[in-house]
């Protein structure tokens, strides 16, 4: 039986370091891409649009003068959330998108596991 090359273990601790600085690198550039990052939702087939970053700060909100209706304000909220959960899907999506590579080989099992969510990613009940 040969006992382990101290040096070996030392070459391979090394790689796995710089490995991780590396992936810890591209999850940097990879949140700050998605924190840039604009996504749109819609709903009522686009009467309203809700632009957010990647990471679900308000940008924006357009809505279409035809669902300004003062008799029917619940309409109008409903479709307000509806485009900002889509816009928050979009987020979450592009998340996912991004960072679901760099988990790659992190040591977690791949079958059935799509990435982190955003919640992993940027915390809070987002």
């Amino acid at each position: 039986m040969t006992e382990p090359n101290p040096m070996n273990q030392a070459n391979d601790m090394n790689e796995l370091l710089a490995q991780a600085a590396r992936v810890q690198a591209e999850l940097q550039k990879a949140q700050e891409e998605i924190l840039a990052a604009k996504v749109e939702g819609t709903a009522g087939n686009g009467l309203v649009k809700v632009t957010m970053t990647g990471g679900a700060e308000l940008l924006d909100v357009t809505i279409d003068p035809s669902v300004a209706n003062a008799d029917d304000v619940e309409t109008l909220q409903d479709l307000i959330i509806g485009a900002f959960k889509d816009a928050h899907a979009k987020a979450g999506q592009l998340a996912q998108e991004k960072i679901g590579p760099l988990s790659q080989g992190m040591g977690q099992s791949q079958q059935g596991y799509d990435g982190p969510s955003f919640q992993d990613v940027f915390g809070g009940g987002q």
